[in-house]
């Protein structure tokens, strides 16, 4: 792929996902001005509770699309990589916003196992059904993005959780409306908590992976070692260090053994940081040694 047309790709991307976040944010706040009106005049605390949970989620859209923002901001003398790094805080405190709602669901659960009390099935279904419309069209916004952002996959992940407890909702609401057993409601809820949670587990994992500095798990260390191996006039590759400078930006630092010419330097980078990009890491900085001479000051 040309430079170029990488270029416009992405220009292209960050113009849809910006536009995304936009609508997502205006689609669900609307939802939950509506969920909240619907259940202060039928006095519902299950509506009040998921408009809560869901005002979390718009909480959720406004920080990834502000980390989305910064993550384009110019770097300067005190940030020499820009903000990039909010990305991947923003997307560990989604992680954490989506466990903590998930709590407060099987929280209530709990309460109302312990406490059933009556729910009007009708106003159930016709909200909840709204709420899946909202949050699965949502959802599908960011669904072809969501493996190249943690952020990106995070709002995808909050928004077909949300849509994942509405369809329980309304399906809940039907089997109330017809059965008057309120005991329903709880059950499919705790169900929900746990697939959401398993859905989450990945998002969590990968954030705080990434927090730490360590290896972005679409990339593997050894693969890497031995590309850079692979190249005409490298002998060896040590004190290598791979580590995100955002949810899409991979850094690389590492100490190039070669054998050849020290002429040939210049060549054997170009080549080196040509094959790296092909593996999504475009911040590269290669230390040169030739055959026999160790590292002067130490290497880490």
């Amino acid at each position: 792929m040309s430079h170029e047309h990488h270029g416009h790709e992405h220009s292209h991307t960050v113009t849809s996902l910006n536009k995304a976040f936009i609508l997502g944010i205006i689609l669900n706040l609307g939802f939950v001005v509506a969920e909240f009106t619907a259940g202060f005049m039928t006095n519902s605390m299950g509506l009040l509770s998921d408009a809560g949970h869901n005002l979390s989620d718009v909480a959720s859209l406004v920080l990834a699309m502000l980390a989305f923002r910064l993550a384009k901001v110019q770097s300067n003398k005190k940030y020499t990589y820009g903000y990039k790094k909010s990305t991947v805080l923003v997307s560990l405190l989604n992680a954490v916003i989506l466990l903590v709602a998930v709590g407060i669901i099987i929280a209530e659960s709990i309460q109302k196992i312990l406490h059933p009390e009556p729910v009007k099935g009708g106003v159930i279904i016709w909200v909840a059904s709204i709420g899946v419309v909202i949050n699965a069209f949502t959802a599908w916004l960011f669904m072809k993005d969501k493996e190249k952002d943690l952020n990106v996959k995070g709002a995808y992940l909050h928004m077909a959780a949300d849509a994942l407890v509405s369809i329980g909702v309304v399906i809940s609401g039907f089997i109330i409306l017809h059965t008057g057993w309120y005991l329903i409601d709880p059950v499919i809820g705790l169900v929900i908590a746990g697939v959401i949670i398993y859905s989450t587990w990945s998002l969590l994992h990968d954030s705080i992976r990434l927090s730490l500095d360590g290896v972005p798990v679409n990339i593997n260390r050894d693969e890497i070692e031995q590309i850079i191996r692979s190249v005409k006039g490298v002998k060896d590759v040590h004190h290598m260090h791979i580590w995100a400078i955002s949810t899409t930006e991979t850094a690389l630092t590492a100490h190039v053994v070669i054998d050849s010419d020290i002429n040939e330097m210049e060549t054997i980078k170009h080549e080196v940081k040509h094959l790296l990009e092909d593996h999504e890491i475009r911040h590269a900085t290669l230390e040169f040694e030739t055959s026999g001479i160790e590292c002067e000051y130490g290497c880490h």
